[in-house]
């Protein structure tokens, strides 16, 4: 059992299950979630605390920050009882959000300027993932404190990388998301043509992975998500246009081409306005030739 408390704040989808695993593994622990209903799980937990990030912060080795972006953790920073003034000397934060990058690097410098040592961790392997405790981690940030650190990844990760300096983490984390969700939307694509010239999607799907067309949209997303009738990758619409829109600004920062990623973004933008933020993304297949009709010219 590991003597160094850690906290988690945003108790999610994905935060809920690394909270879980880190109970699991015995570590000491704390939660947080700005929804009373979240942290009302972990309420009446052995060895859990419910505390505010601020106590987190005075108490912790390490926090963990599972929310939506930047501006989340940013507002917990703020104020007398707020994580900067709060923090004990030597803190580590790992940042787990998907986010722009350059906004990282800012929270890092504001956090480094109170002795806190800020890493940007982009995660693959969504809620399964973070339920099983089989995460893949990519980090950016201070190496140091990483390898202080790096075995209290270890009840929630199975593959942890350091990739290099502040926002290398978050980086990496929109190419490859850019690159996961243009895959899935290729595979609805030749699905839908499959289809049409009366193959069905589950011989397309057996075919793809014993080929060179197999993905993770073809290993799991298909068979599990969407052939299965279960249509519960437990990710929003929302979460993959978000994704996609800071990949493609990125792109533009670095003076880099992704045309495939920028029709990506324009499809789920289409999605959204056809009023799908909330759907489950696996529906983006069961809508797919109507968002395709409003994309533009074929």
């Amino acid at each position: 059992m590991s003597a160094q408390k850690v906290g988690v704040v945003g108790l999610g989808n994905m935060g809920g299950g690394i909270a879980r695993n880190f109970k699991n593994a015995g570590v000491p622990l704390m939660v947080w979630d700005v929804s009373p209903e979240a942290r009302n799980k972990f309420m009446e937990t052995a060895g859990v605390e419910v505390a505010t990030p601020g106590a987190m912060a005075a108490q912790c080795t390490a926090m963990f920050y599972v929310v939506p972006a930047t501006p989340e953790i940013e507002s917990t920073f703020e104020g007398a009882e707020g994580v900067l003034a709060q923090a004990k000397a030597g803190l580590v934060v790992y940042d787990f959000t998907t986010s722009d990058p350059m906004e990282t690097k800012k929270l890092a410098a504001r956090a480094a300027e109170k002795g806190i040592a800020y890493l940007d961790a982009g995660m693959s392997g969504g809620a399964a993932g973070a339920d099983a405790g089989t995460l893949t981690l990519m980090l950016g940030g201070d190496k140091a404190a990483f390898d202080r650190t790096e075995a209290l990844l270890k009840p929630i990760a199975k593959q942890i990388f350091h990739i290099g300096p502040s926002g290398a983490g978050h980086t990496l984390k929109l190419v490859h998301n850019m690159v996961c969700h243009t895959i899935f939307l290729s595979t609805c694509e030749g699905a839908r043509m499959a289809e049409a010239a009366g193959i069905t999607v589950a011989d397309m799907i057996k075919v793809f992975n014993t080929s060179n067309a197999r993905s993770y949209a073809s290993e799991v997303r298909f068979p599990k998500h969407i052939l299965s009738g279960k249509w519960d990758a437990r990710s929003r619409v929302y979460n993959l246009r978000k994704d996609l829109t800071m990949a493609v600004k990125l792109a533009g920062a670095l003076d880099t081409q992704v045309p495939l990623g920028t029709v990506t973004r324009n499809f789920l933008n289409v999605a959204m306005f056809q009023g799908m933020e909330d759907t489950d993304f696996s529906k983006l297949y069961e809508r797919f030739d109507d968002i395709v009709a409003d994309v533009g010219p074929k």
